[in-house]
């Protein structure tokens, strides 16, 4: 990623969250908050609103939006979220006046701006000699570069494959900045009848229109592969080889991942029966959404109906618990990123009124990294009740003793290409494929006895008996608190993907 971190914080939501009851193209809103500037000389901006979801109430809502100055660009009616466009700067504020509405608010804080997911530093492209060289490592059984895959064996991936590689019938949405499902290692297992571009905030099903722009956008490609690349020969080997994958993009060409785009992603994937959606990336502009400021509350309220949506239809949601370092247990933290398309400044927040989307929504699972010791990733956030499980992100500082000695996560890069990567957007998906080996082993599990048995399944080494010092340079960088149990570095512990399968 950007240093713009990936972050998070978890499951049980605080009680204000008791709001919901219940080569991919430039995204067409782009042109359209274009065409709306130069129509009425205003900035445009697009809206959440929310009601509920009978149609009479829905109806009437979309009357009020054009009375007050506002176009309706989407509706998702089955979970009472609407997706307007106004220049009207009061548009926000009248529409929370009207009585159907439930929240309503901005999603963006300016027509377009740039940001980042959950990796952590740039991709490091393994050129074809360093390919071929990586290659003529690999050992019997081994794909061509798996002996620099040591986060497959930290997991028991490696031997679980031997046993299960997972089923066809399971698919791990990837909702991402675009898979190439062109790449030799992916092709095998995707799904291009679940795949779509939700960027827009309504989902475009053209053939390839889930492919990232270019590949400078190779993020979601690294993240497919790290679950789905298959053992055929080439390349690298993913945590689960038999199951498929799909690609859902919701990243704009400026890598932001805005409600509208999200919300359309969530419905797509439960509408299409996506088992598993992994989501390496926060919802922009606001790093921490707090429930008391209109806009941000509004963009609680519509993602928590859609990613809600997709688990009553069977799919079991996976998020990444950020790379800022920050202990999302304690009771104030300071985001220096928000927001992300404007100029962002420092704020004091209490992460467990200010949420981080989607992972601090009920019944996702929110995922800390770690290296290959096994210790807490220097960069990755952390903290008691916020982290659910933990699983190999990479870690620069922790080396292994693999012929490439790099300590970061290999996998599929775009053009057929292979890099390194690390972060929670790398921990993220071994938890996403794990739980697709769940779901094959045990196909009528729900969403919540699929996160049970994740945790039942996981190592955890339980806090360090030291200071902890990520990276090495005397200095104590975090706190760990809880057991062997449950803790704020690793939640109920590291995934283990061979237990998954036995």
């Amino acid at each position: 990623m950007n240093p713009r971190l990936r972050r998070r914080l978890t499951l049980a939501v605080p009680v204000a969250l008791s709001l919901t009851a219940s080569s991919g193209l430039l995204p067409t809103a782009a042109t359209a908050v274009t065409t709306a500037v130069r129509a009425t000389d205003a900035p445009a901006f697009v809206y959440a609103v929310n009601t509920r979801t009978d149609g009479r109430t829905i109806e009437s809502v979309r009357r009020a939006i054009g009375a007050n100055g506002g176009t309706v660009v989407t509706g998702y009616d089955r979970i009472g979220v609407i997706i307007a466009r106004s220049s009207n700067p009061d548009f926000g504020r009248r529409m929370r006046a009207v009585r159907e509405v439930d929240s309503a608010g901005a999603t963006h804080t300016a027509p377009l701006g740039e940001a980042g997911t959950n990796d952590e530093g740039p991709a490091q492209v393994l050129t074809k000699a360093q390919a071929a060289k990586a290659a003529g490592r690999a050992t019997a059984g081994q794909e061509p570069l798996e002996a620099d895959q040591w986060d497959l064996r930290a997991i028991g991936a490696d031997k679980a494959a031997e046993v299960d590689p997972g089923s066809r019938n399971v698919t791990v949405g990837v909702i991402d900045g675009g898979v190439d499902d062109t790449h030799p290692d992916i092709a095998p297992n995707f799904s291009p009848a679940q795949s779509a571009n939700c960027v827009s905030g309504k989902a475009d099903t053209t053939y390839g229109a889930w492919r990232p722009m270019d590949a400078a956008h190779y993020h979601g490609t690294h993240v497919a592969g790290e679950i789905a690349a298959a053992r055929n020969g080439i390349g690298v080997a993913g945590v689960a080889p038999g199951v498929k994958v799909a690609g859902i993009t919701a990243g704009d060409v400026n890598k932001l991942y805005f409600a509208e785009s999200v919300v359309c992603a969530f419905v797509f994937a439960g509408d299409h029966g996506v088992e598993i959606t992994n989501n390496s990336y926060y919802v922009d502009p606001w790093l921490y959404n707090c429930m008391d400021d209109p806009d941000q509350r509004a963009i609680v309220d519509a993602v928590n109906r859609a990613q809600l949506y997709a688990q009553r239809k069977g799919t079991l949601n996976v998020a990444a618990a950020g790379n800022a370092g920050a202990d999302l247990g304690a009771d104030a933290i300071v985001d220096d990123r928000s927001p992300s398309d404007t100029t962002p400044g420092p704020r004091t927040v209490d992460p467990h009124k200010c949420l981080d989307v989607p992972a601090r929504l009920p019944g996702v699972v929110n995922v800390s990294a770690v290296g290959v010791k096994g210790a807490k990733a220097y960069y990755s956030s952390y903290g008691l009740g916020a982290v659910d499980v933990a699983a190999p992100g990479g870690d620069k500082y922790q080396i292994p003793d693999t012929p490439g000695k790099d300590g970061r996560i290999l996998s599929t890069l775009p053009n057929g290409q292979y890099g390194y990567l690390q972060g929670t957007s790398m921990a993220s998906p071994h938890v996403a494929a794990v739980a697709a080996l769940l779901k094959s082993a045990h196909p009528h599990a729900t969403p919540a006895q699929l996160q049970a048995l994740l945790k039942a399944h996981a190592d955890n080494p339980g806090c360090p008996s030291g200071p902890y010092d990520g990276n090495g340079d005397g200095v104590a960088d975090a706190t760990c608190s809880g057991d062997e149990h449950v803790n704020g570095f690793y939640g109920h512990g590291v995934v283990n993907a061979l237990r998954a399968v036995k």
